[in-house]
C-alpha cells in the first residue's frame, strides 16, 4: 500500500528510491531503509557507533581531567547532528519524526555533549541513542533475519536492554552529580553500588547522597526508580511468549502453550519442537 510516495512495511515507511530528486538523497534512504548488504552494514555501524560513545563517557569517568574528552565530545556532537539531519531530510513523514520523543532524545544527547565545555559531563545521556536503534525497526528487522538467537530470545533481549539503560542512567546521574563533593562516591562503581542497593531496597547506608539535590535525587530513586526497576525486572523473568500471527484477529503475542487464540478463540496452530 502507498500513499505519498511512500510503501507502510507495518511499522515505517520506507520512500521509494527512484523518487527521490537527487542521487545523494536517493543514496542516503538506501542506507537508512534498503535491505542491501551495504545496508545493513550502514545500520550496524550506526549501532557500534553509539556504543563506543557510551564506552567513551566511562573513559571520560576514569580520566576526569583529560583534555581530549571535550574536543572528542563536540566532534561526536557535530557526527550526530550530521546523521540526525541526514535522516531526517530522507524521512517520508519528516515532520513527524522531527517532533517524535527517539529525536527529542537525540537532540538531548547533542546539548549534552556541547555543553560539556562549559557543565558537569552529561555525556551519559548518549545511551538513549543507543536504546532508539536497538528499537528501530529496520535494525531489529536485520537481527530477526540474520540471527536466529536473538529471532528467539528478542523480547528477553530488549527487556534486559531496558534494564540495563535505565541502571545506566540512574547510575550515571548519582555519579555526575555527586563524585565532585561526595567521599563516598569518587568512582563510578561506588554510584553503581549505591543504585543496586537503593534500586533492591537492600540500602546498607555506608553510602548515602549529599546536599538538598542529593537527598532529593534519593527520593526519586526510592519512589520512582524502585517501581520501575521491580517492573522492569518482572517483565524479564515473566514466563516467555512466543510470536504467531493469528489469521483471524492478527493478534501476535499467544502464550507459549496456547491452543486457542486468547482474543478471538480461533484454534492455533503454532509451530514447536515439541517441548
Amino acid at each position: 500500500m502507498t500513499k505519498r510516495g511512500a510503501v507502510w512495511t507495518g511499522a515505517a515507511p520506507v520512500p521509494h528510491p527512484e523518487r527521490m530528486k537527487t542521487p545523494l538523497k536517493r543514496r542516503i534512504a538506501l542506507l537508512y531503509y534498503g535491505a542491501s548488504n551495504r545496508a545493513r552494514l550502514f545500520r550496524y555501524g550506526l549501532l557500534v557507533f553509539d556504543l563506543v560513545t557510551v564506552l567513551l563517557f566511562f573513559a571520560a569517568t576514569a580520566f576526569p581531567d583529560a583534555r581530549w574528552i571535550v574536543p572528542l565530545d563536540i566532534v561526536l556532537a557535530a557526527a550526530m547532528i550530521v546523521e540526525l539531519a541526514a535522516r531526517l531530510w530522507v524521512d517520508p513523514q519528516r515532520v513527524r519524526s522531527a517532533l517524535s520523543l527517539w529525536t527529542l532524545a537525540d537532540v538531548v544527547v547533542i546539548f549534552s555533549l556541547l555543553a560539556a565545555a562549559f557543565v558537569e559531563n552529561l555525556g551519559f545521556l548518549r545511551v538513549l541513542r543507543a536504546l532508539r536503534l536497538l528499537r528501530s525497526y529496520h535494525l531489529v528487522r536485520d537481527l530477526r533475519a540474520e540471527s536466529p538467537w536473538f529471532k528467539t530470545h528478542e523480547d528477553i533481549i530488549l527487556r534486559s536492554l531496558n534494564l540495563v539503560v535505565f541502571i545506566f542512567i540512574v547510575t550515571s546521574t548519582v555519579y555526575v552529580t555527586q563524585h565532585a563533593d561526595n567521599p563516598g562516591i569518587k568512582t563510578y562503581v561506588d554510584a553503581l553500588y549505591f543504585t543496586i542497593t537503593t534500586l533492591t531496597t537492600t540500602g546498607f547506608g555506608d553510602v548515602t547522597l549529599q546536599g538538598a539535590g542529593g537527598r532529593l535525587l534519593s527520593v526519586l530513586i526510592m519512589v520512582i526508580g524502585v517501581s520501575l526497576f521491580l517492573q522492569l525486572l518482572q517483565a524479564i523473568f515473566r514466563p516467555r511468549k512466543v510470536r504467531f500471527e493469528c489469521p483471524d484477529c492478527a493478534l501476535l503475542v499467544h502464550e507459549i502453550d496456547a491452543v486457542h487464540c486468547k482474543h478471538c478463540g480461533r484454534l492455533l496452530k503454532i509451530p514447536d519442537e515439541g517441548i
